[in-house]
């Protein structure tokens, strides 16, 4: 029987713990906060997308750093695995739009407490309150941790940390530390799946609506990088929401001056199609001003923003409007465009992009090249993906294959 201590109760570690031990181990979990799970409590807004009802190749499409390094974890323990084991452990699921799994009961709660429960039925050792301050490392080889002054002696560690996004949950970066004492190298720490902030201040006009339906898209420099289909919020400081969270995937290297937010309010009708429509109603409305027209097209929140950038007279009436005025309407429609200026910062990020670079680590154990017996698995990975429980999944799997030591 090996000793093995696992630093970080999150998803991933209780999942690395609960494995270690049903593999014959004796296990201790050292965790931080007065309790387990304390940032899965919040994810998806207390409710928790436990993950993504898609095959491994939809999966690995979905992650955004390094997605080859996960292919024996996800074939290890995919989707479905993660959704019979919670099953199993008497939480119910449900699929909701864009594949989410959410527990039925739509408690984040349960979700934490049926891991935390597990681990204990397995015989891990939970002790709460106990932040790791070091390894202990003797030739190349790991031999425990110190914590609050104690120490724990390990045939091996097991780190799951975690990244640095949502810190009063735990989440400081711990863990890179650790690491980076292990000789291991760290890449760039930014947010991900982050709320954008925008230049000027339309968006303040429109604080609070929320649009569905709409396409957006990320350009830079003439590029488009990235597009997609879904829900937005404006918000104090600019846009937020999941098809928003999901583009800031794709802010490399955070060279934000470089990035337009481009969002078409009407992606069902093309150019003609939309002008068209905008026919029929300044038609019907003949003798109203244009802008008491667009009702039927917009929220009422965003008419001003969008009469200010088409820039006509306010008591131009629609029987007045020209072809190229309303043209020129039509392009706004479909091209709503912002400038980015910034994210939100790391701790309003739901994940971190960086972490331990899976270059030293050996993807088909999670264990590190530099060090024997160290394991690693979670978000302290230089390993992201979408919204949506991609992320949670990679907890799962790497947290899974992590535990898997004889």
């Amino acid at each position: 029987m090996s000793k093995v201590v696992v630093v970080g109760g999150g998803p991933a570690g209780l999942m690395a713990a609960s494995q270690a031990a049903l593999y014959g181990n004796d296990v201790t979990l050292l965790e931080k906060n007065p309790r387990t799970g304390r940032k899965l409590i919040i994810t998806g807004k207390g409710r928790c997308n436990i993950t993504n009802a898609c095959d491994n190749t939809a999966f690995i499409s979905n992650v955004v750093s390094n997605p080859r390094f996960l292919y024996s974890a996800i074939n290890g323990f995919d989707t479905s695995d993660t959704v019979a084991f919670f099953n199993s452990l008497g939480v119910e699921t449900k699929v909701e739009r864009g594949n989410r799994v959410f527990p039925l009961s739509d408690k984040a709660m349960d979700v934490a407490d049926a891991l935390l429960s597990y681990a204990r039925s397995t015989g891990v050792r939970i002790v709460t309150e106990s932040a790791v301050d070091a390894l202990i490392i003797e030739e190349s080889q790991v031999k425990g941790v110190l914590s609050k002054g104690r120490k724990y002696s390990a045939d091996a560690v097991i780190i799951a940390t975690g990244g640095k996004s949502y810190p009063l949950t735990g989440s400081t970066g711990d863990g890179y530390s650790l690491a980076e004492s292990a000789g291991h190298t760290i890449t760039d720490i930014v947010p991900s799946l982050v709320p954008l902030e925008l230049s000027g201040n339309e968006y303040e006009e429109m604080q609070g609506l929320s649009l569905k339906n709409i396409a957006v898209s990320i350009v830079s420099e003439g590029k488009k990088i990235f597009e997609d289909f879904g829900e937005l919020v404006f918000t104090h400081y600019g846009v937020s929401g999941p098809v928003i969270l999901s583009a800031s995937s794709h802010l490399s290297d955070y060279k934000i001056n470089n990035y337009k937010l481009s969002i078409d309010l009407k992606p069902a009708l093309d150019f003609d199609t939309l002008d068209k429509r905008l026919i029929r109603d300044f038609e019907k409305n003949n003798l109203k001003e244009a802008g008491n027209s667009l009702g039927g097209l917009l929220p009422s929140k965003m008419i001003p923003v969008v009469l200010s950038r088409w820039g006509i007279d306010k008591n131009t009436r629609c029987n007045s409007v020209t072809k190229e005025q309303r043209k020129a309407l039509v392009n706004i429609l479909k091209n709503l465009d912002f400038d980015i200026i910034g994210t939100r910062p790391i701790d309003e990020a739901i994940i971190t992009r960086g972490g331990v670079k899976v270059s030293e680590i050996n993807p088909k154990t999670m264990e590190s090249k530099l060090i024997k017996g160290l394991y690693f698995c979670g978000e302290v990975l230089d390993v992201d993906a979408y919204t949506g429980g991609f992320n949670l999944q990679i907890a799962f799997s790497t947290g899974y294959l992590a535990g898997q030591i004889l």
